[in-house]
């Protein structure tokens, strides 16, 4: 893939996500993919962060847009190559302290395969 699709999926990505629509957002992924996040490994210990497959993804992004109806992310910075998106953003929540974060998109094919997020 270009690097240009690649930014254009990240931008997707961002807009699907901060309209919290979920099957926008699962559209982007792959039937199989991965995705680990330190939340997740918070809100369910059980995973130890890591979710497979768009029914563990929607039920995931489900609770996190019940739980935090006002979430939403703020892009600082997106870098690409011909298979991975880096992604910086801002995770605002009413309430709380913006949290800094870093998301590793990998992309096969137009759909993503795996993300990892990052943060303190």
């Amino acid at each position: 893939m270009s690097t240009e699709k690649n930014l254009s999926i990240a931008h997707l990505w961002f807009e699907a996500f901060n309209a919290h629509n979920l099957e926008k957002l699962l559209s982007l992924y792959d039937d199989e993919a991965q995705h680990y996040s330190p939340k997740l490994k918070i809100h369910h210990p059980e995973t130890n962060g890591l979710v497979i497959g768009k029914e563990a993804l929607r039920t995931w992004w489900k609770e996190a847009f019940d739980r935090l109806p006002s979430l939403h992310y703020k892009v600082t910075s997106l870098t690409s190559n011909s298979d991975r998106v880096f992604m910086e953003y801002t995770r605002i929540v009413a309430n709380e302290d913006d949290l800094l974060v870093a998301e590793l998109l990998e992309i096969k094919e137009g759909h993503i395969i795996a993300s990892r997020v990052y943060h303190g």
